[in-house]
């Protein structure tokens, strides 16, 4: 992994409350990079991140929307959330329900910036 994927991911990971985040490609949901707690299954997590963003982005566009900017999905045990970032990638991060998840948006819009 990179220097600067290693650094993105990182400070991103260190939200409270988010229990990893992974670089994605968009096109085969394969990891690229990841930070993830040992618990956490990322190929999983890339297959349903890249799933669902296509999914999101083939609809907004039949729909003449933009694509989305944040991806989240929510559910009781936590969250799911997604940022384009350049070269077909994304940013995602899994958190817990207690995850300052302003936060970790903002730092991902950050990571996705900074691995153009």
């Amino acid at each position: 992994m990179s220097a600067t994927y290693r650094a993105a991911l990182e400070r991103v990971s260190a939200v409270r409350g988010v229990q990893g985040s992974m670089l994605v490609s968009s096109t085969d949901g394969l990891v690229v990079a990841e930070s993830l707690m040992e618990d956490v299954d990322g190929r999983a997590v890339a297959a349903l991140a890249a799933s669902l963003a296509g999914r999101l982005r083939r609809t907004t566009e039949s729909a003449g929307l933009s694509t989305p900017s944040v991806i989240h999905m929510r559910a009781e045990t936590g969250s799911l959330l997604a940022v384009p970032a350049q070269d077909d990638l994304l940013v995602v991060v899994v958190a817990r329900p207690d995850a300052n998840i302003g936060l970790a948006r903002l730092e991902m819009i950050a990571a996705a910036r900074e691995i153009a």
